[in-house]
């Protein structure tokens, strides 16, 4: 489980991933992995993971999903691939920390890594397929991984619904917050230079956990955010496996421990944007509805995806 030589990520995804995003995520990886853990049931249900399986675990992040592989692989082993150095720094920190031995990473593309033939039983992927410049390039080399009859399981956004509770609380929170930050800045401010993008899992890109990505960037990012949203084009790009299945599940997010908690860290994203007390206090009033003994959480849905390479 050596790590390889790889050619270079895909510009624009590295650039952003190893800048202030990746270390923010690194910086508040606990917070992420609390957000994203309402679909980690469905998906490692659906991977079926075995105490001897070699599993291959795509844009792993801080590695929480590979030490839940590890642990299911017991006797195999799992390795997590992804273009960010802070996040693998970290993944390598909290594998270490865990005691979990049977785990390792590597920096790459998947799009373009030279995975070894045959060399896993299963791919997995909590939300980091979606980015790749070439889909049906990057799932096919995902397939070559792959040992005959391998399996793959990942999970990918539906539609944008702006009627969800997700969708319409942050739309309002990132309305409210560019209207403070435009008070702050003066009655000839542009409330629009203040705006703020909240993002889900399921609409979570780079440029919202940094303020100082460009529009081109951002836009970008919420193109290949939605890249994977329409079933008959995941069955597309696909095109390497077969017994393609796409199915909805509902999840829950997590924003935080409480309202004040997760305005805590979604200003954490625009370090350089400070509200007084007053002002803090309007914006908690907009999780309130969602607040619970369990943390701020909010309603959406993802697609899980399942998949076979051919047996011959």
């Amino acid at each position: 489980m050596t790590a390889a030589t790889t050619p270079a990520p895909v510009p624009s995804q590295a650039a952003a991933w190893n800048g202030p995003v990746g270390t923010h995520w690194a910086m508040h990886h606990e917070r992420y992995d609390a957000m994203l853990s309402g679909v980690d049931d469905a998906l490692f249900e659906a991977a079926a993971i075995a105490a001897g399986d070699r599993v291959l675990d795509i844009g792993c992040g801080a590695g929480a999903t590979t030490r839940i592989a590890a642990r299911l692989a017991a006797h195999g082993h799992a390795v997590g691939v992804d273009i960010s150095a802070p996040l693998l720094d970290r993944a390598r920190a909290n594998t270490a920390s865990d005691g979990i031995t049977n785990a390792a990473y590597e920096r790459g593309d998947a799009q373009i890594h030279p995975f070894p033939a045959a060399g896993y039983d299963i791919a997995i992927s909590r939300g980091g397929v979606m980015f790749f410049a070439d889909h049906a390039a990057a799932f096919t080399n995902i397939a070559r991984a792959l040992r005959p009859g391998g399996r793959l399981a990942f999970v990918c956004p539906q539609p944008a619904d702006r009627e969800s509770e997700e969708s319409r609380t942050l739309g309002h929170f990132a309305e409210l917050l560019a209207e403070l930050l435009a008070q702050d800045d003066g009655p000839d401010s542009n409330p629009a230079d203040a705006s703020f993008e909240t993002a889900s899992p399921e609409t979570a890109t780079p440029e919202t956990a940094s303020p100082e990505a460009t529009p081109d960037a951002a836009a970008a990012a919420r193109t290949a955010m939605a890249s994977l949203s329409d079933p008959a084009r995941i069955h597309k790009v696909l095109g390497a496996f077969e017994d393609v299945r796409v199915s909805p599940v509902p999840v829950e997010t997590v924003w935080g421990e409480s309202p004040a908690d997760a305005v805590d860290f979604l200003l954490s994203r625009t370090p350089d944007r400070t509200l007084d007390e007053r002002k803090r206090a309007s914006l908690e009033e907009v999780f309130r509805p969602y607040a619970t003994e369990h943390g701020v959480r909010m309603r959406a849905g993802v697609w899980l995806v399942t998949a076979v390479r051919p047996a011959a």
